[in-house]
């Protein structure tokens, strides 16, 4: 579970993230609002990439603002980026051993670590194949499998499925759903596709212009009056 109490990001003027309590139960939850929202804020803050001006931060009863963002890698923290961050130039492999090498896992586990990464996501290419020459699902899926392997505790995905088609978006989700069951690892997928986190996440957070307007069961808040005037632009049920 993740505890987030009173959490505060100011900017100068700004304020992206307001005064936020929010809890993440277990297993894959949505944290979903509009552009500028303080969605990517919110997991800057939870990778150690920002400091919030105020608020307690729990993972698995681990205060997290207490650790350095090399120290939350090795604790289990992971994350995807909107922006792809695999190296074009290495190998599918190598790129997920970098991964590995940083996640605190046994050395001696590094080969079968990788190879089970690259194997649960579902990449139908070979290991050694540079990741340059990969369409955008391979690329993605990299991306899910550096973020998968060495033990993780809690995956974070911002945007995993943008540009896929949606037949590529389905076989993705099923990816992500089978993430805490596999590794038993918490799953918060930030994601501007209602129909993947309708499928992904038992459970929802909404944020606008900062602030929580809603958090409870996915399809009770994606109903929810106030999130579809803030986020969809309309009060009819989806």
């Amino acid at each position: 579970m993740i505890e987030v109490s009173n959490l505060t990001v100011r900017f100068a003027g700004v304020t992206p993230i307001d005064d936020v309590t929010v809890a993440f139960p277990g297993g894959t939850c949505g944290l979903i609002g509009p552009n500028g929202a303080g969605k990517t804020t919110f997991f800057n803050v939870l990778s150690g990439f920002v400091k919030p001006a105020a608020g307690t931060i729990s993972a698995f009863g681990e205060n997290l603002l207490r650790l350095a963002d090399y120290k939350r890698a090795r604790w289990g923290l992971r994350r995807t980026f909107q922006t792809e961050m695999a190296i074009e130039q290495l190998s599918v492999f190598d790129n997920v051993a970098l991964i590995h090498e940083h996640s605190g896992a046994s050395r001696g586990s590094r080969r079968s670590d990788v190879l089970a990464a690259i194997e649960f996501v579902g990449l139908d290419v070979p290991p050694k194949a540079k990741v340059g020459g990969l369409g955008a699902r391979e690329r993605r899926l990299v991306e899910v499998a550096r973020a998968v392997v060495g033990a993780p505790r809690v995956v974070l995905l911002d945007e995993p499925a943008a540009g896929l088609p949606d037949e590529e978006t389905i076989e993705l989700s099923s990816v992500i759903r089978r993430i805490p069951e596999r590794f038993g690892a918490l799953v918060v997928l930030v994601d501007h596709d209602m129909s993947l986190v309708a499928a992904c996440c038992e459970t929802t957070a909404v944020l606008d212009f900062g602030k929580l307007i809603a958090s409870g069961p996915t399809p009770d808040v994606l109903r929810n009056p106030h999130v579809m005037r803030a986020y969809l632009g309309t009060e009819e049920e989806l």
